[in-house]
């Protein structure tokens, strides 16, 4: 059993409860001389004489049922009392199931979410700079001690275990023509056609004495080496003609090619059997090359070692912007009541499933802590929280007697 530790609030509410019961008991007591006193009186005297009578028995009687529910009444085990100590495993499952039936519930937890308003308060609290910065500044920290205790054999594992077989026995090829065919569709390859082109072009511009070299080295050795060096002149100029002409010309026949190239290629790969098997098999090779795990855990080492270091400098890009964007996300859900109202379905969606799935566990709390509870001495605590209010029940039952037995003798003597 549990001992309750004693609370400094204890000796106050003692002596209050102290008071009452001499309250009471000074009422009782005060009834009983009345009684004696005008005992086997006529007249008025009667009157006075029921009214305390009935008013001791009813004092007496309230006692009983107020000292019944936390001992035995002058220590005598008379069935049915001494409730709290004896049916305390009861009475915390009845509290549990109460609780859970009436208190802790879906809609109640849901209702009172969207009373509290929680999401305007922390849209409010997050737009300050502060606040802002230090919700960034705590999930830095632990972003990045998570990272340091992710293991690179873990992440190995994971992704030779379980990533790289389950993208094996996937097939991809329609998904990746799907996706090539919208790219295709939307023009999105556009931008990195443009950068390929630039970039070679001013390559070659650069490097004209490598180039002109490859295409000598092409060159049959029987040809003289002036006619070497021109032909490769030649092709060097015609080529980055060539390339300039790409890059200038939206609507270059090349580039015309190369989008019917790239929207066959996205056909093919969602209907064409082939060349569906060819790209799957070409995944195949690719994902099961040894070093493919060990490329992933590379870069993803690489990846931790970049990001631990920016969430570890406090006056980086990375905690700033993240710092902003923070502050600019609270301005939003604080005035954006259509954001709020989402936010708001969602969460308390999320707090009535949590209820409805963990609240018999959260409940559970009240009838295990009970069990664990000494009878006598949780007795003894309950009565020192509720004690004091549950004399009145015995000054009521003293002044409600004597009224009653007061109209009940005077019914009787004018009968």
């Amino acid at each position: 059993m549990t001992t309750l530790a004693p609370e400094a609030a204890d000796l106050n509410r003692r002596r209050a409860l102290r008071r009452m019961r001499l309250l009471a008991l000074g009422l009782l007591v005060l009834a009983a001389v009345v009684f004696v006193a005008t005992l086997h009186r006529g007249g008025a005297w009667g009157y006075v004489n029921a009214t305390a009578e009935a008013a001791m028995v009813g004092a007496l009687a309230d006692w009983f049922a107020v000292t019944a529910l936390f001992r035995h009444p002058l220590g005598l085990p008379v069935p049915h009392t001494a409730i709290i100590p004896s049916r305390k495993d009861a009475l915390g499952q009845s509290l549990e199931e109460f609780v859970s039936t009436h208190f802790l519930t879906a809609e109640a937890a849901r209702e009172r979410y969207a009373a509290a308003d929680v999401t305007r308060r922390v849209g409010r609290w997050l737009s300050e700079p502060e606040h802002s910065a230090r919700v960034v500044a705590e999930g830095s920290v632990l972003l990045e001690r998570a990272l340091t205790r992710v293991d690179e054999a873990d992440v190995r594992a994971v992704v030779e275990q379980a990533v790289l077989p389950s993208l094996v026995e996937e097939p991809v090829s329609a998904v990746v023509g799907h996706l090539l065919e919208g790219v295709v569709a939307d023009g999105s390859h556009h931008g990195l056609v443009d950068l390929a082109v630039a970039e070679a072009h001013d390559w070659l511009v650069d490097n004209a004495g490598t180039v002109i070299g490859i295409v000598e080295e092409r060159a049959p050795w029987w040809t003289p080496q002036w006619v070497d060096d021109r032909v490769a002149a030649r092709v060097h100029r015609e080529v980055i003609a060539w390339l300039a002409d790409v890059r200038d010309d939206p609507d270059h026949r090349v580039r015309q090619a190369l989008d019917d190239l790239l929207a066959q290629l996205a056909e093919d790969l969602q209907h064409d059997e082939p060349t569906m098997q060819r790209a799957e098999a070409l995944k195949v090779r690719l994902l099961t090359h040894p070093q493919v795990g060990e490329s992933v855990v590379a870069v993803w080492r690489t990846l931790r070692t970049s990001l631990s270091a920016a969430l570890r400098d406090e006056h980086g890009l990375l905690r700033r912007r993240l710092t902003e964007e923070v502050a600019r996300l609270g301005e939003r859900v604080a005035v954006d009541e259509a954001l709020r109202a989402r936010l708001d379905a969602y969460a308390g969606d999320a707090l009535a499933h949590l209820v409805n799935t963990y609240g018999h566990e959260i409940t559970a709390i009240i009838s295990t802590t009970i069990q664990r509870w000494d009878g006598k001495e949780a007795a003894e605590r309950i009565e020192l929280h509720v004690g004091r209010d549950l004399q009145f029940i015995r000054i009521n039952g003293t002044i409600v007697g004597g009224l009653a037995g007061l109209l009940i003798h005077t019914v009787a003597t004018l009968a």
